[in-house]
């Protein structure tokens, strides 16, 4: 026990100059922005960033589904800005437009904007990793009135009218460090350019961890910075075909094979439980995982065996459905339930939109 301490001892006297250096670049490339010495591009219609101060798993894509369905709601053209990770578009650019499900490749555009293009109505969702330049390219064409820019809270290419940063209530508080000591991007002191902090999964932890997470949050950010919660509720169980086949409330006793290739399984596996699944295997991919027909016959041998059926998440089905109309696969569609701070989050969104 004393060799495994000095060795964490060592290891970070090793790593938090590493740590110190990736906070300063990362403070100076803010106040060089903020004070013009790059330059962000600025539109005449609103733009809202989703982003975090982590690396991933926040929960990022379903509050982005939820922001940008309550605009659209207003009768609003809305675009969105991803990277499409793991896509092959994401070195360029590429468009889909809502409701489009035939000839959309997870592969090109990553599994992300499929997601999206079906969760979303009166949108399009401009795919690549350089969003300033793609929001210029597409702008004339798709003649949006606000622009939602997913991970978009280190993007400051662009200038934004609301910056919203979200947390994950599960992560371990001794991640909240810099990498590469621990699972930041930057310091929370980034927190000062913050209009609205939500924590998410905050069902999945005690109410004392939330507060803990809180008074960090309240420490660095704005005297006035809104503070929202939210958590994830089941609406239905899908096929491979996007056809409704099971409420969340009949998978009570159901075995099941989960299925996950995202960046939190864990709380996927969690949610599956509450809602009293019998799990026989969970098989855990990497985020943004390609699957393979080796990975679907593996798949398929371990439900066979377990005589179960296979659960996903909507992520993970826009994938493997390429590869299989097998039907014993289904995903669970979930949405955010906000359950702290909705009126003053829904307030920020109203002032946006009054520049429209």
């Amino acid at each position: 026990m004393k060799k495994f301490k000095l060795f964490n001892i060592l290891i970070n006297l090793f790593l938090t100059p590493f740590s110190w250096m990736w906070t300063f670049i990362y403070r100076v490339r803010r106040f060089f922005y903020k004070y013009g010495a790059f330059e962000q591009k600025k539109y005449l219609v609103p733009i809202v960033s989703v982003g975090n101060l982590t690396f991933g798993g926040t929960g990022k894509t379903p509050f982005t589904v939820w922001i940008s369905n309550y605009l659209g709601s207003k009768n609003k053209k809305i675009v969105v800005l991803t990277r499409g990770y793991r896509g092959k578009l994401e070195k360029t650019h590429g468009i889909i437009r809502s409701g489009r499900r035939m000839g959309v490749n997870p592969v090109e555009f990553g599994d992300e904007a499929l997601l999206l293009s079906r969760r979303l109505k009166n949108a399009s969702i401009v795919v690549g990793r350089n969003r300033a330049a793609n929001l210029e390219y597409y702008f004339d064409s798709e003649k949006p009135d606000v622009v939602v820019l997913d991970d978009g809270y280190q993007h400051l290419k662009l200038m934004r009218n609301l910056n919203i940063v979200l947390f994950d209530a599960t992560m371990p508080m001794e991640r909240y460090k810099v990498a590469p000591m621990g699972y930041m991007r930057e310091g929370f002191q980034s927190l000062k350019d913050a209009h609205v902090a939500v924590i998410g999964r905050v069902d999945q932890v005690s109410p004392e961890k939330v507060q803990e997470l809180e008074k960090i949050i309240r420490h660095y950010g704005p005297k006035e910075l809104p503070l929202v919660h939210f958590s994830y509720g089941p609406t239905s169980v899908y096929d491979f075909q996007y056809r409704p086949k099971l409420t969340p409330e009949s998978l009570q006793g159901t075995k099941a094979i989960a299925v996950s290739g995202i960046a939190s399984p864990e709380s996927f596996y969690q949610l599956l439980k509450n809602l009293g699944v019998e799990i026989k295997s969970q098989l855990t991919f990497p985020d943004h995982y390609h699957y393979r027909q080796s990975d679907i016959d593996q798949i398929l041998k371990t439900a066979k065996e377990q005589g179960a059926i296979v659960i996903t998440t909507e992520k993970d089905m826009v994938k493997l459905r390429r590869l299989t109309n097998n039907e014993i696969f289904h995903y669970l569609e979930i949405d955010i339930k906000i359950t702290k701070g909705e009126i003053a989050l829904k307030q920020k969104l109203e002032k946006i939109l009054e520049m429209t």
